[in-house]
């Protein structure tokens, strides 16, 4: 046995290059405000549960806290505010988180009422594009050139088509109510 087993090993290291761009977590649920929109309305608003919940994860993932993201996206109503301060706090200084979660919460409550009033939740992500915007604008400064995610899926289009329908049924349906 010529060789020493305690020795350390004798082999050269080389430091490990930071990961591209493109797999790099962004700070933030990355998605562009297009088609935010688009999935949302073709959802009947239902994407907006996954948004929260991507959005959440991410913060839990970055703050290493212990938020539960499934229970913030399914009562996004008490949770929306303290996101948007997220956002703005991490430099979107003239976000107005206040009156955005004002407006997505009253727009969302207004899901049962009667009529062509009961489409009014669907207006609720024009309260999201600008935290979205806001979003994307950290997601860029913090890992520029990040996958957008602007394009949309096969999976996205298995629920933009029957929902997109369903939207169109369902604004005729309004159009002509009694």
């Amino acid at each position: 046995m010529s060789e020493n087993p305690f020795a350390p090993p004798a082999a050269a290291v080389q430091d490990m290059q930071p990961p591209p761009a493109s797999l790099a977590p962004t700070p933030w649920f990355a998605i562009s405000t297009t088609k935010l929109l688009v999935m949302t309305l073709c959802t009947l608003s239902l994407y907006e549960i996954y948004w929260f919940y991507r959005q959440w994860a991410a913060v839990k993932l970055r703050e290493q806290s212990d938020v539960l993201p499934a229970a913030r996206a399914i009562f996004p109503v008490f949770f929306c505010y303290s996101l948007f301060a997220k956002v703005r706090g991490r430099g979107a200084a003239g976000l107005a988180a206040g009156p955005l979660a004002t407006g997505w919460i009253i727009t969302a409550l207004l899901w049962r009422a009667p009529g062509a009033i009961g489409m009014i939740p669907l207006a609720g992500v024009l309260f999201l594009l600008p935290v979205q915007s806001a979003m994307n604008n950290q997601n860029e400064v913090s890992v520029p050139g990040h996958e957008p995610n602007a394009r949309f899926t096969l999976w996205n289009w298995l629920a933009i088509v029957p929902g997109g329908l369903l939207l169109v049924l369902a604004l005729i349906g309004v159009a002509v109510e009694k």
